[in-house]
């Protein structure tokens, strides 16, 4: 069953691949490259574009939902039949003009990048396949519902490559001295993978995650110790109104540090509290 298998032309691959690009760039501080590939990103997926329409179909099947194998079936349907609708001319088409600006802008290497998840999107890819036997077909069905009805990954598991992600904490560490929290990875990973959804994921999450900071500090504020040290209270206040201000501000890495720190802040203020 195992057959030639053309990852440039795999879309789910490519788009992983330069993802992972961008997510170096980011690493590196190398804004330049990191444009050009979310320019690439940006041109060739947008939403009404057959590359994002085929990516969506591989993206139904290619993580572990813990779904139970009825519904797994009905995913797996419905994707094959979204895929055989696409226009395959010009589905073709796009393709060639992706890899050639990934050529020419970037640099062939692109196709190199590890991609965790290339054995699936390439079992996927030969499902898609009209060339595949009927027989072939039925036995890659039954590994892609395997997978599907696998448990779910967990929210610790980002987008971003575990060694990747493990450098860029080791980054910040260095600087800031401190081990990240829980709730500082979550930010972090949203940050480093925004350019994959023009950051609409890390905009939810800051929204969410400011309001949580501001009204655990209003609380805090309250804090007997925190009262009593003038200072300690202007500060604190200073922080709110800081937080505030940012509804209305384009993200920038200002905005993400101060959000880190005070990330910070609340626990340490929430471990004096309990040790009291």
């Amino acid at each position: 069953m195992k057959k030639r298998h053309n990852k440039k032309r795999n879309i789910a691959f490519v788009y992983e691949a330069l993802v992972r690009e961008a997510t170096v760039a980011v690493m590196r501080k190398d804004t330049h490259r990191r444009n050009k590939v979310v320019g690439i990103l940006k041109k060739h997926f947008s939403a009404d574009s057959l590359l994002k329409k085929e990516l969506e179909c591989y993206r139904s099947l290619c993580e572990n939902q813990d779904l139970s194998e009825e519904i797994s079936t009905k995913i797996l349907n419905e994707a094959r039949q979204q895929r055989v609708a696409l226009d395959s001319s010009n589905l073709f088409n796009q393709k060639t003009q992706l890899i050639k600006d990934i050529n020419q802008e970037l640099s062939p290497s692109i196709f190199n990048n590890f991609v965790p998840n290339y054995k699936s999107l390439a079992t996927i890819a030969q499902m898609f396949s009209i060339k595949t036997s009927p027989k072939d077909q039925v036995m890659l069905e039954k590994q892609i519902l395997e997978s599907m009805t696998q448990p779910a990954i967990s929210e610790s598991n980002l987008v971003v490559d575990n060694v990747l992600y493990r450098s860029f904490v080791k980054k910040f560490n260095e600087k800031y001295g401190n081990s990240l929290l829980r709730e500082q990875q979550e930010l972090l990973g949203y940050y480093i993978s925004s350019f994959a959804d023009n950051a609409l994921e890390l905009k939810i999450f800051l929204n969410e995650e400011i309001a949580r900071l501001k009204a655990q500090l209003g609380e805090a504020k309250n804090n007997p110790e925190i009262q009593a040290d003038a200072e300690m209270l202007r500060k604190t206040e200073e922080v709110i109104e800081k937080l505030s201000g940012f509804a209305k501000t384009e993200i920038s890495e200002r905005l993400l540090l101060t959000v880190l720190n005070t990330q910070s802040l609340l626990k340490e203020i929430n471990t004096d509290a309990n040790h009291d």
